[in-house]
């Protein structure tokens, strides 16, 4: 009887795949035999052979979240390959530093990976687009890996939005995120600030001193844009003038579904109902959002 061979559908990683070719397909060697056919075949190497890149975008590792997957790779081994590059005599991670973790910590002492041969470019180039598109940066550590892409790569933002399948809206915004001092960059890393408090802060005078009383006193995105335009002389009531034809919580839910999704988002709300609707300008975009309301997995 003859098997049908289900085709992949295209998603999410669509603009990482360009870059690093359909990994998907490489075809995995037995255990234990460390020189695949192919160089672009998918072989076991140590542990201890792999080393992280210096340039990786993601800082920060959430230890919980690290145990967690530290568990599941004990109990079902590293389901997705990391992607490696030769250099000197062991191998430089490229994409998949959080798997290369937690298998340390689950004891395991081999793990499957791919060998590419790409350059000091193209390794950080990747690194920084699986990261954004698996959304395993916060805020910050998004924004400063938009800003390199645009710096060290010529990107522009349009080309940057359909790479990682974002809106330019969205990058342009994280991107303002840049120009808050570092103090309150760090709460944002930290966890203290969402995206939606830190773009509140944005432009307001004294944003340190904004940022201590909104952790301080756990105050609410909406609450922290209005103490910012509170906080500008003789702005109060000029800055409010927009906003008085639609509820103010509807425009912060608007901005917070924004920030999650990265996509353009409208709510029209009537006492007998209303609609939500999202903006996409691209079929990858379209592709990302239906995976996350079906709940397919990337």
């Amino acid at each position: 009887m003859t098997e049908t061979v289900r085709k992949p559908r295209p998603g999410l990683g669509r603009g990482l795949s360009a870059l690093m070719g359909e990994v998907s397909r490489e075809t995995p060697v037995a255990p234990g035999n460390d020189a695949p056919a192919s160089p672009q075949g998918v072989r076991l190497l140590p542990v201890g052979a792999l080393s992280p890149h210096p340039g990786q975008p993601r800082r920060h590792f959430d230890e919980a979240a690290l145990d967690e997957l530290a568990q599941s790779i004990a109990a079902r081994g590293v389901i997705q390959p990391i992607v490696v590059r030769p250099q000197g005599r062991g191998y430089q991670i490229v994409a998949g530093e959080r798997r290369w973790r937690a298998a340390q910590r689950a004891r395991l002492h081999e793990v499957p990976v791919i060998v590419r041969d790409f350059t000091d470019a193209e390794t950080l180039e990747i690194a920084l687009v699986e990261n954004i598109q698996r959304q395993d940066l916060n805020a910050i550590e998004e924004a400063e890996a938009y800003a390199r892409l645009l710096a060290d790569f010529g990107h522009s933002q349009e080309a940057l939005a359909k790479l990682v399948n974002k809106s330019r809206s969205h990058i342009a915004n994280l991107l303002r995120l840049l120009d808050l001092p570092k103090p309150v960059q760090a709460r944002v890393i930290a966890g203290e600030l969402s995206m939606g408090h830190a773009r509140a802060l944005i432009g307001a005078p004294d944003p340190e001193a904004l940022a201590a009383q909104v952790v301080a006193k756990g105050l609410s995105v909406r609450e922290t844009e209005k103490l910012a335009r509170d906080a500008k002389p003789g702005r109060s009531g000029r800055a409010s003038a927009p906003l008085a034809e639609r509820h103010p919580d509807l425009i912060a839910l608007e901005t917070q579904l924004a920030d999650a999704l990265g996509l353009s988002v409208r709510i029209a709300h009537q006492p007998t109902g209303g609609s939500l609707t999202l903006g996409y300008s691209t079929l990858d975009q379209l592709d990302m959002l239906c995976q996350r309301l079906t709940g397919e997995k990337f």
